[in-house]
């Protein structure tokens, strides 16, 4: 009876003490767990919390800059047909226009040669006076619608006298080689449509011939104020033909019987322009 109470004993103490031998032995496994305890924000209100700049990535060397490559002439390429410098198109390329937007003027040329080829008669009274000249010429444009220039002449003149003009001393004809110095003066009214003017003064060598055959030479001065109108036709970008039809405001005869121009009345003519550079 004693045996089954101490064993009977036994088991009860063994199942109190089995629980707190397992809590014994989860305890320390336990403790080693980290507990974070939450910070307050102590920064004051309104101020955002501080962030860490994100890092840089390394930044690679740039390459330094070079000049802009200088032309240089091409041995193979004829000089008429190598490209030349324009200040308005540095690149040498044309940039595309707007739409709706008009490309820029091409610069003003300002220097031309300007040359005329005249031919002109008159007739009165019985008198006539046969005429042809050439005269180069450089002019300069001071707008693009105005233009003056120096130039030079010379002129072939026939003249022939009616047998009544004749019966008061005057030759059969007269026969000149005249060489003159002129200015002029252009204006563009509308479009191809221009008013000349002129003022010469020429140097008359003459030589007459009377009926009975024989020959006189003379030396005179002339001045010749000209002023009219032309049309001009273009023909390319630098070169363009002329057609003037002028009127003489000193086509008489002076005392002695020497013309005061050389130039008929009216004077034509043919006028060819090219643009220098």
């Amino acid at each position: 009876m004693k045996q089954l109470l101490f064993l009977l004993l036994l088991g009860g103490a063994g199942a109190t003490l089995a629980p707190v031998a397992a809590l014994a032995q989860t305890t320390p496994a336990d403790t080693t767990r980290t507990t974070v305890k939450p910070q307050l924000n102590t920064a004051p209100p309104g101020s955002a919390p501080a962030r860490r700049a994100p890092a840089k990535a390394p930044t690679e060397p740039q390459p330094a800059p070079t000049a802009p490559p200088v032309y240089q002439p091409d041995p193979n390429v004829p000089a008429s047909r190598a490209p030349t410098y324009d200040p308005n198109r540095p690149s040498g390329m044309d940039l595309p226009q707007r739409p709706g937007v008009a490309p820029p003027p091409p610069p003003l040329r300002k220097y031309f040669l300007y040359t005329n080829f005249g031919l002109g008669y008159s007739s009165y009274a019985g008198d006539g006076q046969f005429n042809v000249s050439v005269a180069p010429a450089i002019g300069y444009r001071v707008s693009e619608k105005f233009a003056i220039g120096p130039g030079i002449s010379y002129s072939y003149i026939n003249v022939s006298y009616s047998p009544y003009n004749q019966q008061f001393g005057y030759p059969e004809k007269i026969q000149y080689n005249n060489l003159g110095f002129k200015g002029f003066a252009q204006y563009i009214v509308y479009k191809q449509f221009f008013l000349h003017a002129e003022y010469e003064v020429t140097r008359l060598r003459g030589k007459a011939t009377d009926s009975f055959g024989n020959v006189y030479t003379s030396n005179t001065t002339a001045t010749t104020p000209l002023g009219g109108a032309g049309y001009r036709s273009q023909f390319g970008e630098r070169f363009a033909a002329d057609i003037v039809v002028l009127y003489n405001f000193n086509d008489g005869i002076d005392r002695q019987g020497n013309r005061n121009s050389p130039y008929g009345q009216p004077e034509i003519r043919f006028n060819f322009l090219y643009d220098l550079k």
